[in-house]
């Protein structure tokens, strides 16, 4: 079969949109540029899609490269059968592969090649053909030598190269990993005397078959920091019927031989390797689903809807070195910085007061962003309290989470970006962003950093890490950028522009003004045919004369949508009658008549009546707030508003307004039964909750989404 259609029976599509696919991706077409622009091609597949669609075409033709190198290097070893060469083309996974190239692998010095440097393979292979009436030891006489004692030294080393026989048998091991998945246990036990945060598994067992994601991690983490020892439990009688269900052929003394030969394969090669084997597969899953978690987080995060056409008062909390304080106009440059002292313990409160009114005051200041580190509770309260002095209805703030903050505002960009802020200050800035455009500030921090996963530190990096980037990727894309504002990191996550590209076009519009066209990308250095057919349509230009510039219509459909309005004697500025007119004369018959694909065309009209339509605008507002809350206020019953924070396999945490985070346990979220949180939750949700309990020495609040009878 070949590779299209095999894709193309996984993924459930037609066989010629998966050529389609292989041959883009195989163009150097990136996958924000084919969702968006060749709908035609794909059947309207989307980005997620077609990210999942490459890593499997590179998963495949990995598992054929190495199909081929596995076939060649056994057959220049002289073993290649008809039935290993179908075993070969028929494996469906690398591990599978590797199963069946276990014994033909180079191998270090083992006790079966100890035995068959002393020339008893014979005697194994008699051995193991189990023959009736025949006495091994009546064989083993005739191997005794200068190397070999005694008939039992030799029936010894028979029963070495037979339990490496048995080792090898792919067979065996399929059979065993499929028994041993469904019918294991994880078990973990205390590893020292000493009380930890893993104490809930020190005496902990689960069948590895029901075992949820977030414990594998955890429990990896306690083996990882010493607190745990973990093994994989399974029955050895299970095991063993396994093995001599493919390698006992009768009832007489060489079977015996090859009894004991198995026992001994199992307990010393097969158990180890295949438990080693199945932990990894645990752990390959549970962080495949931790990434996904973590991609999903992320993405709701970065498409959270910007405060926009606000001054903002970004805060950054702190003890110390006082509460880092930016005041940022509605686009983000900054107006004014300070530091205040607004803790009870530095005696500077009125003195705070007075700078962050004078601040309210002379910029019309209407939104106070908060970070949620230290001292982010106080700070909360002062702010709270000074908008009740003030009674001025228009000013709000919010609680926004300074993860990534310190990286940043540490980081060579903010450095080039504020030369005359210190470290302290530009963070008090991020923060203040986050607010009016999550995304744009976000993307200038590691995905990592941001703090919307669990055990993020734990996972395979270079997964996460190409996971997270696709995720912020698609965001920006999806949503557009200014290209007469954005900064080169927003840049370099358009598609098909790469580093040395983002910072040319900054460079190009520091020297020549600000761009009036797309046109005008052609000039940027590096940046050719291809990179501009790739990320022309995602970048706008408010200030071009050409209306289709401030649109997400790609300059090669410009002639398309130009006919589109001659057609109907329509102007750009003036459609609101276009869909309407399209719709009856047939959505079909105009694009027909157009030659251009009916998906493009309603993407063409979609644009042209919503010209520079941020999706994130269609969200729910962030929930500001006026007033705190303490712990301590809290009692069980009390209904709150809050925002999803952290959407995480076992629940989600929610902003209640009060400094700590609410935990909404997975059986709290809704009546009905659900696999995980995300099915009904994502971060950014505005929801309703009431509280369970409260535990302020643990700093614990329990939550739950079901109204209290």
């Amino acid at each position: 079969m070949e590779i299209f259609e095999q894709l193309s029976n996984e993924f459930k599509i037609k066989p010629e949109h998966s050529k389609n696919v292989i041959k883009m991706l195989d163009d150097g077409d990136t996958i924000p540029f084919i969702a968006r622009y060749r709908k035609e091609l794909t059947g309207s597949l989307d980005d997620q899609i077609l990210r999942g669609f490459s890593e499997r075409l590179s998963y495949i033709r990995n598992l054929n490269e190495t199909k081929e190198k596995y076939r060649a290097t056994i057959e220049e070893q002289g073993a290649l059968t008809e039935e290993l060469e179908k075993a070969l083309q028929n494996a469906v996974t690398l591990a599978e592969l590797e199963d069946i190239y276990r014994p033909f692998r180079p191998k270090r010095r083992t006790r079966a090649t100890v035995a068959k440097e002393k020339g008893l393979e014979p005697l194994a292979t008699a051995v193991y053909e189990q023959q009736d009436g025949i006495n091994p030891y009546e064989l083993a006489k005739e191997y005794i030598s200068e190397q070999v004692e005694n008939e039992e030294n030799a029936l010894q080393g028979a029963r070495d190269i037979i339990a490496e026989i048995i080792a090898d048998d792919p067979n065996v091991r399929k059979r065993l990993k499929y028994v041993l998945k469904a019918n294991g246990f994880l078990v973990s036990s205390a590893a020292k005397e000493e009380d930890s945060v893993y104490a809930n598994y020190y005496e902990y067992k689960e069948p590895l078959s029901k075992i949820p994601s977030h414990r594998i991690l955890a429990i990896n983490r306690g083996e990882k920091e010493e607190f745990l020892k973990v093994k994989v439990e399974f029955s050895e009688d299970l095991a063993l019927n396994i093995i001599f269900s493919e390698h006992i052929k009768g009832e007489n003394e060489c079977a015996n031989e090859v009894i004991e030969a198995a026992k001994d394969s199992y307990s010393r090669l097969i158990f180890p390797s295949v438990e080693r084997e199945m932990r990894n597969d645990l752990t390959e899953s549970a962080s495949d689903s931790a990434i996904k978690v973590f991609g999903d987080n992320l993405r709701q995060l970065l498409m959270q809807p910007p405060v926009k056409g606000k001054v903002t008062l970004g805060l950054d909390p702190g003890y110390r070195h006082g509460c880092k304080t930016a005041v940022i106009d509605e686009i983000g440059r900054v107006l004014d910085t300070g530091i205040i002292f607004p803790v009870e313990q530095f005696g500077k409160i009125e003195e705070a007061k007075k700078v962050i009114t004078n601040f309210i005051n002379k910029y019309n200041v209407e939104v106070i962003a908060i970070g949620n580190g230290t001292a982010s509770h106080e700070t909360e309260v002062f702010t709270a309290n000074l908008i009740k002095e003030l009674n001025n209805p228009k000013v709000k703030y919010m609680v926004v989470s300074e993860a990534g903050a310190s990286v940043y505002s540490a980081s060579k960009l903010a450095a080039e970006e504020f030369p005359d802020y210190d470290v302290n200050l530009r963070s008090a800035v991020s923060i203040a962003r986050r607010t009016e455009d999550p995304l744009s500030e976000l993307v200038k921090i590691d995905p990592k950093a941001i703090g919307v996963g669990q055990y993020q530190h734990d996972l395979p990096q270079k997964h996460l890490e190409e996971a997270l980037n696709g995720v912020v990727e698609s965001c920006v894309n999806s949503v557009g950028v200014d290209l007469n504002t954005a900064s080169a990191p927003l840049l370099l996550r358009v598609a098909g522009i790469n580093s040395s590209v983002a910072t040319n076009i900054v460079k190009f519009r520091e020297e020549n003004g600000m761009f009036t066209s797309r046109a005008q990308l052609k000039k940027v250095p590096k940046l050719g045919a291809k990179a501009f057919e790739q990320c022309a349509g995602f970048l706008r230009v408010a200030e071009s004369k050409n209306p289709f510039d401030r649109t997400a219509v790609h300059p090669e459909s410009y002639d398309v949508a130009e006919k589109l309005l001659k057609n109907y004697g329509l102007s750009a500025d003036d459609v609101s009658s276009l869909e309407e007119r399209v719709n009856a004369d047939g959505v079909g018959a105009v694009a027909e008549k157009l030659g251009v694909g009916e998906p493009t065309l309603k993407d063409i009209i979609s644009e042209l009546m919503h010209p520079g339509r941020d999706p994130r605008d269609e969200l729910p507002a962030p929930l500001l707030r006026t007033d705190v809350l303490g712990m301590e206020s809290l009692t069980p019953g009390m209904e709150l508003m809050g925002t999803v924070r952290n959407v995480i396999d076992f629940g989600a945490f929610v902003d209640i307004g009060v400094h700590q985070d609410g935990l909404v346990h997975i059986s709290q979220i809704t009546d009905r039964f659900i696999k995980h949180p995300s099915e009904i939750l994502k971060v950014g949700d505005i929801v309703k909750v009431w509280v369970i309990s409260v535990d302020i020495n643990k700093k614990r609040i329990s939550l739950t989404m079901k109204k209290p009878n």
